[in-house]
């Protein structure tokens, strides 16, 4: 679905919650069936799910700190399913995610759905006293009353891409490329034709060096985004090419690769998930002939968007102290709309509980985690 369509969206929406009955849902956990062939239910979502929301993310989290639940919301012949990672807590009880969901038909089903979560949850004794959400819906002011309405509470965004680019790419390619900006044009048909090649390499452990240490270089240089392990990136990277579901794209400068992305083809979306290069680089427009590689190859495979992953919020693009501000910059040369997700918000179950997780509780049980495991807490 393109930023246009997501806006559309959420408009009808809006006049919906206010017009039309509230549906009911029901909750339960999915099936052994379900769960083994979960990415198919979850692309059938009515938003078409999310990567965070795959089956490759949930054995890469199953493990590492969360427990993964696999959740099914139902109301009449309307099914979504929904990823939940689970952390227990002394005292606490349970904290649920519902990471990049619940992915609903209408944000008037939100209220609906949640209290079904809660209502579920209680009859299994689960003792969950907050249950996090992040469905991608766009921010306005009239959406973030009516979840305040839904007794929502916000609350700071985990994602990198609560702000991000989206790309339409459903129009043959020559179509994409002239909808760019012209400097991203400029940029791609330059390194074509200065002789700049892109390469798609295949899974392997030379590959997921070279563009963690492509990452690593990035980091170190601009300090944008946090990085974690090697480890964690070579499982991931793994879960999502086991399923034929990521693909590597690098270009080379002196026989080294000099610029990397890794993209993931999941249902209808493709995400850019992870990218790095050197720096001072010789050859121009290499990163950008790197997307449009990425992006061709994406439309190869079905895919009818293209998210870039992480920008500023819209309403900061342009400032230059912000610590995307490069990132920004490079993505919205080939889209310029940001679009601003709702983020985080918390859903609570047990109000006392909720009052000691905000006041302090989250952040020592997130640095007792860090010291303990050297991962980051979500």
């Amino acid at each position: 679905m393109s930023a246009r369509s997501h806006e559309y969206r959420t408009a009808y929406e809006t006049l919906r919650l206010d017009t039309a009955p509230l549906r009911e849902f029901t909750a339960r956990f999915a099936t052994a069936e379900e769960i083994e062939n979960w990415d198919k239910h979850v692309t059938a979502n009515p938003n078409g799910g999310n990567m965070l929301q795959s089956a490759a993310y949930a054995s890469v989290k199953n493990g590492s700190g969360w427990n993964v639940r696999f959740l099914v919301l139902e109301s009449g012949a309307t099914s979504s399913y929904n990823l939940v990672l689970e952390k227990k807590f002394p005292v606490l009880g349970r904290l649920w995610y519902l990471i990049k969901g619940p992915d609903l038909d209408s944000v008037a089903d939100l209220k609906p759905a949640l209290e079904a979560c809660a209502a579920f949850a209680r009859s299994r004794k689960l003792k969950v006293f907050s249950i996090k959400i992040e469905p991608d819906i766009i921010a306005s002011t009239d959406v973030q009353a009516q979840f305040a309405a839904a007794g929502l509470v916000k609350a700071p965004n985990i994602q990198s891409n609560d702000s991000t680019a989206l790309l339409d790419i459903t129009a043959p390619d020559n179509e994409v490329l002239r909808a760019i900006s012209s400097r991203a044009r400029n940029a791609i048909r330059r390194a074509q034709r200065e002789g700049c090649e892109v390469v798609e390499r295949e899974q392997s452990p030379q590959t997921y060096k070279a563009l963690y240490d492509l990452m690593a270089d990035t980091v170190n240089a601009k300090g944008s985004m946090p990085l974690r392990s090697y480890d964690y990136y070579a499982r991931f990277w793994d879960e999502f090419c086991n399923r034929s579901q990521g693909r590597f794209f690098f270009v080379y400068e002196d026989g080294k690769p000099s610029v990397g992305a890794f993209v993931i083809n999941y249902g209808a979306k493709a995400t850019y998930k992870d990218g790095g290069s050197t720096q001072n680089r010789k050859q121009y427009g290499d990163s950008h002939l790197v997307q449009w590689a990425a992006i061709r190859r994406m439309q190869e495979l079905g895919c009818t968007e293209y998210d870039f992953c992480g920008t500023p919020p819209a309403a900061q693009i342009k400032d230059k102290t912000h610590n995307l501000y490069g990132m920004g910059m490079f993505k919205t040369s080939f889209t310029k709309t940001v679009t601003d997700f709702v983020g985080c918000h918390d859903y609570v179950l047990a109000p006392l509980k909720y009052a000691l997780w905000v006041k302090g509780a989250e952040r020592v049980f997130r640095r007792l985690e860090t010291a303990r495991t050297g991962q980051q807490f979500y």
